[in-house]
């Protein structure tokens, strides 16, 4: 992955106002990725709006990590159906052509 993807971590916690530790929080939950190099912590830019949407549950919502992990697999989850839902249709738009 080139630095140029990579979006420094301490810059994210100025920008948003949090704290390190909540970022660190979200890797160990497995929510965002984070990438180390040489000294610095980064997080890459395609994980920029998932980490947008979760600091707003924590902050805005009040959300505890426990419960942004449950939301996050559910929000992942519905994602999921959607494109199956999209899929089958399709698929079934086939069969009603003929």
């Amino acid at each position: 992955m080139q630095t140029n993807e990579l979006i420094l971590a301490d810059d994210i916690c100025s920008y948003y106002k949090v704290d390190y530790s909540f970022i660190s929080d979200l890797q160990r939950f497995g929510l965002i990725e984070i990438a180390s190099v040489e000294t610095a912590t980064y997080v890459p830019e395609s994980q920029l709006q998932k980490l947008e949407q979760l600091v707003r549950l924590h902050y805005d919502l009040d959300i505890n990590l426990e419960g942004i992990d449950a939301i996050a697999h559910l929000l992942e989850k519905v994602t999921h159906l959607q494109d199956e839902i999209v899929a089958l249709k399709n698929r079934l738009k086939l069969y009603e052509d003929f």
